[in-house]
């Protein structure tokens, strides 16, 4: 935390200060020409850390989130989120209130205007609702902002399923304030984070650091509306670099909120989705009812037994690992994964990493 704490230093730059060096503790010890040599790392982020009160800004952190119970988890922790882990820039320090990510659970980002329009928040609260119909346990990430935010929270709390919002401020704040009322009701299923220390205001910036949070934390993002310049879009260019599935919801030709969504969905940067059916479909996900009955009915066998069987013992592997575990070659697991993912029975995360779904 004490890292993270000075001005310049990124997950990207920190994690690399912390390679070169060894540890934390070693960067801070380091003299200033030895870490000019770091690349990338010029004078004035070099004195910045030879002269930061990183230490004294990291005590008072933790005696602010002893206080106010927030927890802090670091990128080298095992509770990390697990998608979130996965992307080359995730944050080095997250700060969150409410329940912790539960990497068992589904995943689904939420995201578009400010401006949303009636039949963009009326969209959220039918496209919410008719997940809960469905029995998803599928959890609610937006970024608390106004517009198609808010009403995927709130779309959330009404169906009586979990939201997490994404801040891009400290969490001695909230922002906007209208929207701490719903941000107090999401901790109870849910939860606020951040990878900012308090004291930290919104700025342009800070946005565009939520946005990759957002995206990370997902197995999938929903464009519900946004012009062509929108910063949802940003989200879902993200999300197509961490590898995760991406889907808009199409409009008329003539609506500006809807230009952005149509862009993406006619240049293949985004599957059309006009209902559950499209993202059950994409995804591989089942109904839970339907679920409880594929458990019944379906009995793997042969290889795709002993497969299935090793996720009963860890939520999830890589290749390797099953291969290992399993005994079988690499050419036969991978053809044997192949045909699950297809079958709806496992998903494929990024760095080729499966889970039982």
């Amino acid at each position: 935390m004490a890292l993270w704490s000075v001005p310049g230093i990124g997950s990207v730059t920190a994690r690399k200060l912390i390679s070169y060096a060894g540890s934390v503790a070693a960067v801070f010890n380091m003299k200033k020409a030895h870490l000019l040599k770091i690349p990338g790392i010029g004078p004035q982020l070099a004195d910045a850390l030879a002269k930061s009160k990183a230490y004294q800004k990291a005590d008072e952190e933790l005696a602010f989130a002893d206080k106010f119970h927030i927890r802090i988890q670091t990128l080298f922790e095992a509770d990390y989120p697990y998608r979130l882990k996965q992307c080359e820039d995730a944050p080095l320090v997250l700060f969150s209130k409410g329940l912790p990510i539960d990497n068992n659970k589904k995943y689904l980002a939420m995201v578009g205007t400010r401006s949303a329009t009636q039949q963009g928040k009326d969209f959220c609260n039918k496209f919410v609702a008719e997940l809960s119909e469905h029995g998803y346990e599928i959890l609610i990430v937006s970024g608390l902002a106004y517009g198609i935010d808010i009403a995927s929270h709130k779309a959330a709390l009404k169906n009586n399923m979990g939201t997490y919002g994404v801040l891009a401020h400290g969490l001695d704040s909230i922002y906007p304030a209208q929207h701490r009322k719903t941000a107090a009701e999401m901790l109870e299923k849910g939860g606020l984070i951040t990878e900012f220390m308090k004291g930290v205001f919104p700025d342009r910036n800070n946005f565009v650091r939520r946005n990759r949070i957002i995206a990370g934390l997902s197995d999938a993002v929903l464009v519900v509306e946004s012009n062509v310049k929108g910063g949802a879009l940003l989200t879902a260019e993200m999300a197509n670099s961490y590898s995760r599935d991406v889907f808009a919801v199409p409009g008329r030709v003539t609506d500006k909120y809807s230009s952005g969504c149509n862009s993406f969905i006619k240049s293949n940067r985004a599957a059309l989705l006009e209902s559950v059916a499209d993202l059950e479909y994409q995804m591989g996900w089942q109904p839970k009812q339907n679920t409880f009955q594929k458990q019944l009915f379906v009995e793997f066998v042969g290889d795709e037994k002993v497969v299935m069987d090793l996720f009963n013992e860890q939520d999830h592997m890589n290749i390797d690992t099953i291969c290992r575990l399993s005994g079988l070659s690499m050419p036969k697991v991978s053809a044997l994964l192949l045909n699950l993912e297809f079958g709806g029975h496992i998903k494929c995360l990024p760095g080729k990493v499966f889970y039982r779904t």
